[in-house]
């Protein structure tokens, strides 16, 4: 069983930075592929970024390349999204996800444990 709770969101302007937190309970995070992922108002959750249990390898979302970058810290049973350069189109709810699995993946059905969810709002 993992729980995860996510920090970090708020109401920034466009061209802002933010880093969003996830801690994880549990004693094997560092064996969970970690991902994050947003949902705007009146859209599909989708796919932000992903990251394997040993912090190797990554993916995210062609929306996002270049501008945010996933990390972790299993010492701290943390994962971190850090945004930059975040435009009005980024304003969502971002929901940190965990897998006890070694494939990266994009798809909301792949991960079975979720966060509350942490707003981030980006103002034009």
């Amino acid at each position: 069983q993992v729980q995860l709770v996510e920090s970090g969101g708020g109401l920034v302007q466009t061209g802002d930075s933010l880093r969003l937190s996830c801690q994880a309970s549990g004693r094997t995070f560092s064996r969970y592929v970690m991902g994050w992922f947003r949902q705007a108002p009146g859209k599909e959750r989708e796919f932000v970024a992903a990251i394997s249990w040993s912090g190797v390898n990554t993916d995210y979302a062609d929306s996002v390349k270049g501008r945010f970058t996933i990390s972790r810290d299993n010492a701290k049973n943390t994962v971190y999204l850090q945004m930059n350069s975040l435009k009005p189109e980024d304003t969502a709810a971002y929901y940190c996800a965990a897998d006890f699995t070694v494939v990266l993946s994009r798809e909301v059905l792949a991960y079975h444990y979720w966060g509350q969810g942490t707003q981030v709002t980006v103002s034009s």
